[in-house]
């Protein structure tokens, strides 16, 4: 049984996905935060976004430039000084002159319109159009936010910093996350079962690097499928208030689970190993979540044979299970005893003797580990 295959024990290897907008050659510009930050200021149900469709609709054009009017003076030729109130219905209306149109940064007031502005030409674009290269050149010389709407094609560009994206129509980005949705289900529920048989080898003190290794893969790419589909909620805005909904039902303690096993696999152990490890695993390229990258993560040197090389649970994971119980007790009960199979075979007197535990909680981790050991027979059982 334990000489077995990866596959033999949980089915393949995931390789990383192509869903959503992650593509091998290309990364998603939404990874940058200046982007993502940018993306939620004109989401579906903010005001910025109401004036920009309206615009699209009417089959305009516009450049609009989101910042300190002050710091932006010296980019202003001509136009009109406003001062107003800002309002999705006089933004549209001011799209339909020529111009640039300034906003202030909290978008409270509409400080120009009809300007014209003169950003350095020597700063490189590779954009084509006019409006396009303006926007391109005024977003690298001053930092600030400038949206292109393409009066011909009907596109949204944001430019911030160095960093460019263009949107993508609502419907389709509904549709690509509606997909990775269903993709990260099934992740999700593989990720249950290789959870569910660590457990049943924890309890029989019987598991391989390699089970652990298998778990923390797939619970990695769970963790970076749900994260693109967060990037894309931001884009979606109120639009995206389902699968919002449901992506925290799917993956929420998915974060606990994965530090749950850093810290009781790691080799050296302790609360900074298993930041270290998990900001380790965090930094791997999406392509490269194979054994011997993860091997690293938990503190082994790539010449272990994750298959031939056993390992005892210290049983933070399984402890964190039981309701009611502290993490610091938790912690506490882990430093004291050893490993996972000293704590289940610890008598009562033994876990009243570890500090903040007392009779109540020792009863209730006695209890608490029966029931789990139950319950994971029972799993076990429903899968087969």
């Amino acid at each position: 049984m334990q000489n077995q295959s990866s596959e033999d024990k949980a089915g393949p290897r995931i390789p990383p996905p192509l869903g959503l907008v992650r593509q091998p050659a290309r990364e998603d510009p939404r990874l940058d935060p200046k982007i993502l930050s940018a993306v939620a200021r004109i989401a579906p149900g903010t005001e910025l976004r109401q004036a920009i469709d309206d615009i699209i609709r009417s089959s305009e054009g516009a450049l609009i430039v989101i910042g300190e009017p002050n710091d932006l003076a010296f980019l202003l030729s001509g136009g009109m000084r406003l001062d107003q109130s800002f309002t999705p219905q006089f933004l549209y209306e001011l799209a339909k002159m020529d111009g640039a149109i300034i906003v202030n940064t909290p978008v409270t007031k509409i400080a120009h319109a009809n300007v014209q502005l003169m950003p350095d030409p020597t700063i490189p674009s590779n954009e084509t159009g006019t409006r396009h290269r303006t926007a391109e050149r005024v977003a690298k010389q001053t930092e600030a936010l400038v949206i292109s709407i393409s009066q011909q094609r009907e596109t949204v560009t944001v430019f911030v910093g160095q960093s460019r994206y263009q949107l993508e129509p609502i419907a389709d980005v509904l549709a690509k996350t509606n997909q990775a949705l269903g993709t990260l289900e099934t992740y999700r529920t593989r990720l249950e079962q290789v959870l569910t048989r660590l457990t049943a080898l924890e309890f029989q003190n019987a598991v391989m690097l390699d089970d652990v290794l298998v778990t923390l893969q797939r619970a990695e790419l769970t963790t970076r499928m749900a994260e693109e589909i967060e990037r894309a909620c931001v884009e979606l805005g109120e639009e995206g208030r389902l699968i919002r909904m449901q992506l925290e039902e799917l993956v929420a303690d998915v974060p606990d689970e994965k530090a749950a096993l850093v810290y009781d696999y790691h080799a050296d152990g302790g609360a900074e190993r298993t930041r270290e490890g998990l900001e380790a695993l965090a930094g791997i390229p999406y392509d490269q979540l194979l054994e011997f990258e993860l091997l690293a993560v938990l503190g082994y040197p790539a010449s272990v044979n994750p298959l031939d090389h056993s390992i005892s649970p210290r049983g933070y994971r399984v402890l964190s299970h039981i309701p009611r119980l502290p993490d610091a007790v938790v912690k506490r009960v882990v430093s004291t005893l050893v490993g996972l199979e000293g704590i289940v075979r610890a008598s009562q007197r033994e876990l009243e003797a570890v500090e903040g535990v007392g009779t109540v909680r020792a009863r209730e981790i006695r209890e608490g580990l029966r029931r789990l050991q139950e319950h994971n027979l029972m799993d076990r059982y429903l899968q087969l």
